[in-house]
């Protein structure tokens, strides 16, 4: 029996009245578990009932209704042990949270900001829809937190995004009017993760809600400020209180307004906003949305569509990295172009990174930035771009994020293990392979090799007398998998 605190439960009682009942009575239920897919990693074929994801997974799936990406899986299984979780191909998600990025919509080519983003699911979501065009910065206040979505980022096989840890103010200064869209997934009480979440069923007052309140509209204000004439701002909470949900878009909309709610008809599973719960009654909140546990398969969540009305783009001038160029002299031996020499000997098609010029190096790290994004001096900057690899004296080593970003069919070599044999198992906890063991593409002597399972990248061996050297980084090595 999950023991709510008895303010909470006064507090909902007074505003749902005879919806009470049900609403108790959900925290009974078992939460629903979801997942959601990962369309960086595969393409998409057409199959009976339309466009659907060309992915066969090794257990049970159930469509969630406001997300085309989004599946329920079964209690019984265990996807984050699956060297599927390992390769990216999906990220484990709660059902209801999956609806803040398919009320952004966020398209290829737009420049996009995850503003409050650990531990990653809008990010990995917005950089799907995104497929691998334009540019995402993906901000998180809280330094651990950020190093998860940095991780998460890498997983993902995410090349456009760049990870920040800043705050709203801080980024609004250098990005006034930058940007296409904004998820403002808001910190919030966490009312709708009571179910789930211990630490906030303990953490609950009616003080701490207003704590919440006074931040978010601290955070959505300076939003606003990154949002370009004509854009597009989803404002999000997992939680129940109009406090942060109804009150925060109506203070919000009266003191902006070149803002109004986006509204673009109802949506499976989401139900009204309740003008009501607001202080004026402002009868435009039915036009945002909530997601009840007692009337849907998802936790308690808000959700509110905001857009910038159009105007002229006041374009500032805003200074650029110093890119080092395509061709890399990283060390300071006799190799001319250890960067060059490592893409022709990895890859079937080099020029695709050799063309670019956006390198940018961090101590003996080497990135590869979105154009897009500004001269990051000043900021706090957890992944610049696209972790390349290390400078290693007169040699080049290429990074797990640039493994997990590339496809089978890019690599001129690779190695296919099956995501149900023994030897991904070795592989994920950090032995070596023999060469003969693999299913594999010919194979020089030596060299780098993709390590792929069931066609699915997932990290480099290098190859060396019939070896494989296994280059599974040890901070993610598991202890097993199923």
């Amino acid at each position: 029996m999950i023991q709510l605190p008895h303010g909470f439960q006064e507090k909902m009682k007074a505003l749902l009245g005879e919806e009470y009942d049900s609403f108790i009575e959900s925290y009974e239920k078992e939460r629903v578990q979801g997942l959601r897919i990962n369309p960086l990693k595969f393409s998409k074929e057409p199959l009976e009932g339309g466009e659907e994801f060309a992915f066969r997974a090794p257990f049970g799936l159930k469509k969630i209704p406001w997300t085309k990406e989004g599946y329920y899986y079964g209690a019984e299984d265990r996807p984050g042990r699956h060297p599927y979780h390992e390769a990216g191909l999906y990220y484990i998600q709660e059902p209801s949270a999956m609806a803040v990025v398919e009320l952004l919509d966020p398209q290829p080519g737009e420049k996009v900001l995850d503003l409050c983003a650990a531990p990653g699911g809008k990010t990995t979501h917005i950089a799907g829809r995104m497929m691998g065009k334009g540019f995402l910065l993906s901000n998180e206040i809280h330094p651990a937190r950020a190093k998860i979505l940095s991780q998460n980022v890498e997983r993902f096989g995410i090349g456009n995004a760049v990870v920040s840890n800043e705050d709203s103010k801080s980024l609004s200064l250098r990005f006034p009017e930058f940007f296409d869209r904004i998820a403002v997934d808001a910190p919030c009480s966490g009312e709708g993760m009571f179910r789930k979440d211990e630490a906030a069923r303990l953490e609950w007052t009616p003080g701490h809600v207003e704590v919440c309140r006074l931040r978010q509209e601290e955070i959505l204000k300076n939003a606003a400020v990154m949002l370009k004439p004509g854009g597009r701002l989803v404002y999000s909470t997992c939680t129940f209180s109009p406090e942060e949900n109804e009150q925060v878009i109506e203070s919000f909309l009266l003191s902006h307004e070149d803002f109004s709610i986006e509204y673009d008809g109802p949506r499976p599973g989401l139900y009204p906003g309740r003008p009501e719960w607001s202080r004026t009654g402002m009868a435009e909140l039915e036009k945002t949305f909530r997601i009840w546990p007692h009337k849907t398969e998802g936790e308690g969540h808000y959700l509110a569509v905001l857009k910038k009305q159009d105007g002229e783009l006041s374009e500032k001038k805003r200074p650029m990295p110093n890119y080092i160029g395509g061709k890399v002299n990283l060390t300071a031996g006799k190799r001319e172009d250890p960067l060059g020499d490592f893409l022709t000997g990895l890859l079937t098609e080099p020029e695709i990174f050799l063309s670019r010029k956006e390198y940018v190096l961090f101590g003996d790290q080497l990135y590869l930035m979105p154009p897009e994004m500004i001269d990051p001096k000043g900021l706090k900057i957890l992944r610049p771009g696209l972790h390349m690899g290390t400078a290693k004296k007169n040699r080049f080593e290429p990074s797990h994020a640039l493994a997990l970003f590339l496809k089978k069919e890019e690599a001129l070599q690779w190695i296919e293990l099956a995501s149900g044999g023994e030897e991904i198992v070795k592989y994920l906890t950090g032995e070596t392979l023999p060469r003969e063991a693999v299913q594999s593409s010919c194979l020089g002597e030596k060299g780098w090799v993709l390590v792929t399972v069931d066609g699915y990248s997932t990290g480099f061996a290098k190859l060396a007398g019939g070896i494989l050297k296994n280059h599974y980084p040890k901070g993610l090595r598991l202890m097993g998998v199923r």
